[in-house]
């Protein structure tokens, strides 16, 4: 039976973590020799993905452990070059396990198309037209793709909004149609960009307007994720701090960062260390998933904090974590690049809706991670530790080189390149 947790699994080599996962997964020979090549990503595919292509470009691919989220175990492949993000993650996913595991849910998946209308004679009679043809606009939304209707989704809903309403340039005033489309597992735009295209023709002819923008909005409102854990604080105690301290430290954490905007920018960018590498290593938009997660911040007039930490009655630490979630299972990258279809095998999710809420969780648990290492020792410990292993390899260091001065740089407390080199000029005399 396949489980998360595997104790000691950092300590284990490469090729020893390789074999492990190997023994629980069904990869073939193919699959795993793309693990083990220098550059997965052949130029020639990467040659029909974008333009110009002079070489690929690669990121660790590390492995977030001990996670539970609804009973179900997750092994969660995260590319990321920032170090101690995997580590965190896995260490509050541990907790969280203890205390039962992580609990997750989301909305159907329904993304939005915008189409922009100009210049209509009169706005609010040109609104009730469009939504007097509501039927008939949904049904061309739905012929233009056919196959997302075969799938069990497609155009399900259409509303209106008038912009600038009051405004008295002709340039300034716009009615904005939207078109709700469940993209069942697949994150969407193309179909949504397909469906808004296809039946600008006939919104301009029922608005007497003229059709400018025709486009996904990636503000996915409509296609929640949310996860949310209880832990009692025994199981928060760190070193000298009792887990009474941690919880409030976190909860106090967590208001600074709901109050101020400054500090929200980077709370938040924790939470996005631990949701971008998963949203990366499955072959999904992370720069939609990003720019949808920032804007959703700032939904009630003021940027703030992405997440929500208290303490309920019996004491327990309680966090959520709610974001929109553009992200799909099927199509794009996810179908060409190697390493993301492996990685949605090693993640074993059965559609997009539980690819969102892995991801959701992974960036709940690192956002613990980070308020727990800030309300206790600080950010730097865990993290210049880990870094220490970069510095030295910046230094020249090699080998069983990277090891020693790494440590030595640990022991030191001066974690930097200038000094590495001089520890690697004396190792080698």
């Amino acid at each position: 039976m396949k489980s998360s947790r595997i104790p000691g699994f950092y300590k284990k080599t490469i090729e020893e973590r390789k074999e492990l996962i190997h023994s629980m997964y069904p990869f073939t020979e193919e699959e795993l020799a793309t693990l083990s090549a220098e550059a997965p990503l052949a130029q020639d595919i990467a040659d029909n993905m974008i333009e110009n292509v002079v070489g690929t470009f690669q990121l660790p691919l590390g492995l977030g452990l001990n996670f539970l989220i609804n009973g179900k175990e997750y092994i969660i492949p995260m590319a990321i070059e920032e170090a101690s993000v995997v580590a965190s993650a896995s260490h509050i996913a541990k907790i969280v396990r203890d205390a039962g595991g992580f609990t997750a849910e989301s909305t159907d998946r329904v993304m939005i198309g915008q189409i922009q209308v100009v210049g209509c004679p009169d706005f609010q009679q040109a609104k009730t037209a469009v939504l007097e043809n509501k039927d008939a606009l949904i049904k061309a939304a739905n012929e233009a793709f056919p196959s997302i209707v075969r799938r069990g989704g497609g155009a399900e809903d259409l509303d209106v909004r008038i912009l600038n309403e009051e405004a008295d340039s002709a340039f300034g005033k716009m009615l904005i149609v939207h078109l709700y489309v469940n993209t069942v597992d697949a994150m969407g735009a193309n179909l949504i960009n397909t469906m808004a295209e296809s039946i600008a023709p006939l919104v301009e002819k029922i608005t007497s307007g003229k059709v400018y923008l025709r486009i996904l909005s990636n503000l996915a409102d409509r296609s929640l994720a949310r996860a949310r854990c209880v832990i009692p604080p025994h199981l928060l105690k760190t070193g000298d701090f009792s887990g009474e301290e941690v919880r409030d430290g976190v909860i106090h954490a967590y208001e600074f960062a709901a109050s101020d905007p400054y500090r929200a920018v980077t709370h938040n960018k924790g939470i996005m260390n631990g949701v971008d590498p998963v949203v990366i290593a499955t072959g999904n938009d992370w720069r939609a998933v990003e720019a949808g997660a920032h804007a959703y911040a700032v939904k009630d007039g003021q940027y703030t904090s992405m997440t929500t930490w208290w303490k309920d009655e019996q004491g327990n630490l309680v966090g959520e974590l709610e974001l929109p979630m553009s992200v799909g299972t099927v199509g794009g990258a996810t179908r060409v690049h190697p390493l993301a279809k492996m990685a949605l095998k090693l993640l074993d999710v059965s559609s997009a809706k539980e690819l969102a809420e892995v991801i959701v969780t992974v960036g709940l648990a690192q956002n613990l991670g980070a308020l727990k290492a800030l309300a206790t020792d600080g950010i730097q410990k865990g993290h210049m530790t880990l870094h220490s292993r970069s510095v030295a390899i910046a230094a020249g260091a090699t080998g069983e080189m990277i090891d020693i001065i790494a440590k030595e740089l640990i022991k030191i407390n001066e974690i930097r390149v200038g000094k590495a080199k001089e520890l690697v000029e004396k190792y080698k005399r």
